[in-house]
């Protein structure tokens, strides 16, 4: 289930929020720009669906983004327990960085947490299958796949260029806690 979990930025032993409720997950992220919607297959994927089936399965909702926020391209990543870069990729996501457009993730399967830092406050928000986040363009925030990443996720781009990261140098991110899960099929 999506948990919302706010901490003060420089105290990650107290916790503000803690809730599964996806209307005040909603509400608290709307608040501060972030987009967090549910999505709802319009066909059914088979387990082995390529990248293909997986966007059509969404094309309705990818086509409303678009249209709404002028993205230019759309593509699927997928990260599984298996992959060899794995560890690498974990701690590139893990240091606190910026992009320069807007950070749009659709959870088709699997999870991770996006940990977003904004106005003194982290929001830790886990993301599982059927979850969009959009993180504003210049937000402050880190990525955790977790040790054994298991997710396919839908991304939307306005830049060719695709996932480009400023890095701010911040070592907040070691402050607070990681993304533990156990790898599955799901």
């Amino acid at each position: 289930m999506s948990r919302l979990t706010i901490y003060p930025d420089q105290h990650p032993e107290d916790i503000t929020l803690d809730t599964g409720d996806g209307a005040v997950i909603t509400k608290e992220l709307n608040d501060i720009g972030v987009r967090f919607e549910r999505w709802k297959t319009q066909s059914p994927l088979s387990a082995d669906a390529d990248n293909d089936a997986v966007m059509d399965a969404y094309a309705d909702d990818i086509q409303r983004l678009k249209d709404e926020h002028g993205y230019q391209s759309v593509d699927v990543i997928r990260l599984t327990t298996d992959h060899p870069q794995k560890a690498e990729l974990r701690d590139k996501f893990l240091s606190e960085h910026t992009h320069s457009e807007d950070e749009v993730r659709f959870f088709v399967e699997g999870a991770g947490i996006f940990y977003l830092r904004v106005e003194g406050r982290v929001y830790m928000t886990l993301c599982e299958r059927g979850d969009l986040i959009s993180v504003p363009t210049d937000t402050r925030h880190w990525f955790d796949m977790g040790a054994e990443p298991h997710l396919t996720c839908i991304r939307l781009f306005t830049s060719k260029d695709g996932w480009v990261a400023d890095y701010t140098g911040d070592v907040i991110a070691e402050k607070f806690p990681k993304f533990e899960q156990k790898a599955s099929a799901a």
